[in-house]
């Protein structure tokens, strides 16, 4: 009896805690002084592009989720898929997934990529460096650097966001391969993890569990579910998002060696409803979010904005995508904390990645067929 009043007691406390997220999401939705923005279409045609990186002359590269790559000149002109991507498992959510370009490109030509790597059994994201061709048309000595494992037969949950940091080290992003949630607090498998590495591949000195028996090197943190957002922010520091389970998508701060509680707390709950585990949201030794959404609004891509374009108080917002919804949200910060979220771009589709570009405008990709490159002007 006890424990039915203890279940029940948590399903009001998590519906309380919905009617005042919807609250606070009515407030922090109020005008902000800032110049308003339209989408102009840079191009069309797309098939459920996943991530734009930024090349010289003004072009993008693209990656679409069924394998492809491609350059788009700065025109809107489509190029053809670029030769040389490995094999990819394109089914469900899995593909051809982000991509970046090195930060030194002018001069090396380098970008990495993300997608879902096809194995004998099972699959998982995997991380690749490439050169671009001097011509544009293929990438030129292709490795695969980094393969989370244990590959897992199943089509949800690849994360895949990278992001690199000030001191040259990637971080990338791994779902928990939806069935195997638990497997996100364990430290002998990638499966719900953020890790950083070299940009050869191999544990990047100082992560948190170099030399801890039982636990994989390149792990940074643990307790993630699916996150498809990561940015670097004006501090140097590593922002990221993820997606809940029906409500309780996250914002958070990653910190080394930090648990972020996945499957453990959530402030979301089971597809179909009722409570996820103990139906809990906080636990010692598992970090809040800096800000969560109920109800879900599947996050995607996710940028600090670096300019002035769109006036100064635009300037510092994060910016993040709704594919659920179909939105881009402004989210103001203040002290570390979120004190307004501002929907931009209603209407304009799935939004899947958000960038700034070199010219200080944000760039928008929707994730449809036909999907599209936006550019967002000031009014």
């Amino acid at each position: 009896m006890g424990v039915a009043v203890a279940r029940y007691s948590q399903i009001v406390e998590n519906g309380l805690r919905a009617a005042i997220a919807v609250a606070c999401s009515l407030i922090w939705s109020a005008p902000a002084a800032a110049q308003a923005m339209r989408a102009e279409t840079v191009a069309g045609g797309l098939h459920h592009p996943w991530a734009v990186a930024f090349l010289p002359q003004g072009r993008f590269l693209v990656t679409e989720r069924p394998g492809r790559m491609r350059v788009v000149e700065a025109d809107g002109k489509l190029g053809p898929p670029l030769a040389g991507i490995p094999p990819v498992a394109a089914a469900g959510q899995g593909g051809l997934l982000d991509v970046v370009v090195d930060s030194g490109f002018s001069a090396n030509r380098t970008l990495y990529f993300c997608f879902s790597e096809p194995g004998l059994i099972g699959n998982s994201t995997a991380l690749a460096r490439a050169k671009l061709a001097a011509d544009g048309s293929r990438l030129e000595d292709v490795k695969v650097i980094f393969s989370q494992q244990p590959k897992v037969s199943s089509n949800l949950h690849f994360g895949c966001r990278i992001v690199e940091a000030r001191d040259g080290n990637l971080f990338l992003t791994l779902g928990d391969r939806f069935h195997r949630k638990d497997d996100a607090q364990k430290l002998d498998n990638h499966l719900g993890k953020v890790v950083r590495i070299t940009k050869e591949g191999g544990p990047a000195p100082g992560n948190p569990f170099v030399g801890r028996a039982g636990a994989l090197p390149e792990i940074w943190s643990t307790g993630h579910r699916n996150s498809q957002g990561a940015t670097l922010a004006p501090d140097g520091s590593i922002w990221m998002h993820e997606h809940g389970p029906q409500g309780g998508d996250e914002v958070n701060v990653l910190q080394p060696g930090r648990n972020y509680g996945w499957p453990v707390i959530t402030f979301g709950e089971n597809y179909g409803g009722g409570p996820i585990g103990e139906g809990i949201t906080a636990k010692a030794g598992m970090e809040q979010p800096l800000h969560y959404w109920v109800p879900s609004i599947a996050p995607s891509g996710m940028v600090f904005l670096g300019s002035d374009r769109y006036g100064p108080a635009m300037k510092g917002n994060l910016f993040i995508g709704s594919l659920k919804f179909g939105y881009l949200s402004a989210v103001e910060l203040a002290g570390g904390k979120v004190v307004r979220e501002r929907k931009l771009i209603e209407g304009a589709g799935r939004v899947r990645d958000v960038r700034q570009g070199p010219d200080g405008l944000l760039y928008v990709l929707t994730d449809e067929s036909p999907g599209k490159l936006l550019r967002l002007q000031p009014r």
